[in-house]
């Protein structure tokens, strides 16, 4: 009995899924890279994915990730992509309304990394793109929403992480000693807000995304400083970003 050949497509679909399955959010050029298939076959095989479901279009990004029916394949769909699945619409919601550019975030080891963002559809922003921008957990807005609403363990090993690893001047210059108190005072009025130490030119407001009861990610909204003061900031920007957070609880929840 000879042994069949491959099918050269089928195999390039399995690469091009498993590229996918590294980053949350993926570009022609990083699928390119990680797999070494042309890119036109690359797309072609992007939107034939697209189709079955598989695999979703950011437009804005000309990036692309996986959803949730990948479930359906392999046990190896992980949570990040469901984040950017579950907030993707609603960020981009508000961005509409509200005309700052908005990020959701995730904890990966000592840091926050940003994998969503509204900024390519804000005419208001300082960056071209934060994608995978690791922000700090004591300093950033994202980061402090986060610390402050994971459970005691969590938070107190991720302190001792924090203390063991290298940090930088904005993050030494946060006093121990008021950490813990800083934290509570994020936890108390439901958002947090970034340094102002750390790019003064502009502020985040951050609220954190919860699943099952446990914080998942958080989502923040900036702007310049200049603009608004926080007091305004907090009383414009808090509601509609709680609501947010609270939709995208209920699509995390609907994607199961």
């Amino acid at each position: 009995m000879t042994t069949a050949r491959p099918v050269n497509v089928v195999v390039r679909a399995l690469q091009l899924l498993r590229a996918l399955n590294r980053e949350p959010v993926s570009t022609i050029d990083t699928l390119h890279k990680h797999t070494a298939l042309p890119k036109p076959t690359i797309v072609r095989l992007l939107r034939t994915l697209e189709s079955e479901g598989l695999v979703k279009h950011a437009p804005q990004y000309g990036a692309y990730y996986l959803t949730a029916e990948v479930n359906a394949l392999s046990s190896g769909y992980h949570s990040e992509p469901r984040i950017v699945e579950a907030s993707a619409a609603i960020a981009d919601a508000l961005t509409q309304a509200l005309k700052w550019p908005v990020s959701v975030a995730v904890q990966d080891g000592d840091a926050m990394i940003v994998r969503y963002s509204t900024i390519p559809n804000s005419p208001l922003s300082f960056f071209h793109s934060t994608i995978n921008m690791r922000l700090s957990l004591l300093t950033q807005a994202l980061g402090r929403a986060y610390l402050a609403f994971c459970d005691p363990l969590a938070q107190q090993a991720l302190l001792e992480l924090l203390a063991q690893t290298g940090q930088s001047d904005a993050e030494r210059a946060v006093e121990p000693a008021g950490i813990r108190h800083l934290l509570a005072q994020v936890r108390a009025q439901g958002y947090a807000l970034r340094d102002p130490r750390v790019r003064p030119e502009s502020s985040t407001i951050a609220v954190p995304i919860f699943e099952g009861g446990r914080v998942i990610a958080t989502i923040g909204l900036t702007w310049f400083s200049s603009a608004l003061t926080v007091a305004q900031a907090v009383e414009r920007f808090l509601p509609p970003l709680q609501q947010a957070a609270a939709d995208i609880a209920l699509a995390l929840e609907r994607l199961g």
